[in-house]
């Protein structure tokens, strides 16, 4: 696939694809596990540079702010938001959410990008549902008629599987158009997306302090080392905070 052009990204996507196809047919007794290919002195899948894509929270707080010029450019600006303030919560979970999964004021589901597998990645996501949540639920939702309508009206029941991802394909585009048109508007340089939600969920409470631990579990990850792959660095005036406390002693010299 290198040789095809294919990226160290790409190759690594398809892999890992084809690595969860062998742990199901090795678990299934349709292949012998002598025949897997991967893990421990045998092939390791490559990993990509991970391009950070976290905002600060004074660009998170510009998309807040922004008063929308459409109804379309307002439901996609706050479906961002939600991802944003649920866990960092993928536009496919977004479209599969039922109200059954909503107790109160928190709402809990697997990702779809997780739950055919057969290892302990597969893990049940729990997100508070802020009033700000609620509330996007309340203006773009579907009524609750029964406890398996979908929450947001990308889904309908009776969708056919190639239906169902065109539509969700499409809210992603969506969402993904809007957001470029608003992080022009507010003067956010960087390329804002669907998975720039994440990413920011993620590194907003890096920056909090928030444990690594806690940030693997609320984002589903099977391990911190691939949380850490999503964590930001610190903003360039942070670091030179901190790099200034390297020299502090030249101030306590002007104090004596």
């Amino acid at each position: 696939m290198r040789k095809g052009g294919r990226s160290i990204t790409t190759v690594g996507m398809y892999l890992r694809t084809l690595r969860t196809l062998f742990n199901d047919a090795i678990a299934a007794g349709d292949v012998s596990a002598e025949l897997y290919p991967f893990g421990k002195r045998k092939y390791q899948i490559p990993s990509g540079v991970n391009v950070k894509k976290a905002l600060s929270m004074a660009e998170i707080a510009k998309i807040f702010s922004y008063t929308p010029t459409s109804e379309s450019e307002a439901r996609c600006r706050d479906l961002w938001i939600f991802s944003y303030l649920c866990n960092g919560i993928n536009v496919k979970d977004i479209a599969r959410l039922q109200y059954r999964q909503i107790d109160k004021d928190t709402v809990t589901f697997t990702r779809a990008k997780t739950e055919h597998s057969n290892r302990h990645q597969s893990r049940a996501i729990v997100a508070i549902l802020s009033p700000q949540a609620l509330e996007i639920i309340t203006k773009w939702g579907n009524k609750p008629s029964k406890s398996d309508s979908y929450v947001f009206p990308i889904l309908r029941s009776g969708l056919t599987a190639e239906q169902e991802q065109a539509n969700i394909k499409q809210a992603i585009k969506n969402i993904n158009t809007y957001m470029a048109r608003i992080a022009e508007a507010v003067g956010i340089e960087k390329k804002v997306t669907t998975y720039t939600a994440r990413h920011s969920f993620s590194t907003v409470l890096k920056r909090a302090g928030v444990s690594t631990s806690f940030i693997s579990e609320s984002l589903g990850h099977a391990d911190e080392k691939t949380t850490q792959n999503y964590l930001d660095s610190f903003e360039t005036d942070a670091k030179r905070q901190v790099i200034s406390k390297l020299t502090a002693f030249e101030e306590l010299a002007l104090e004596t």
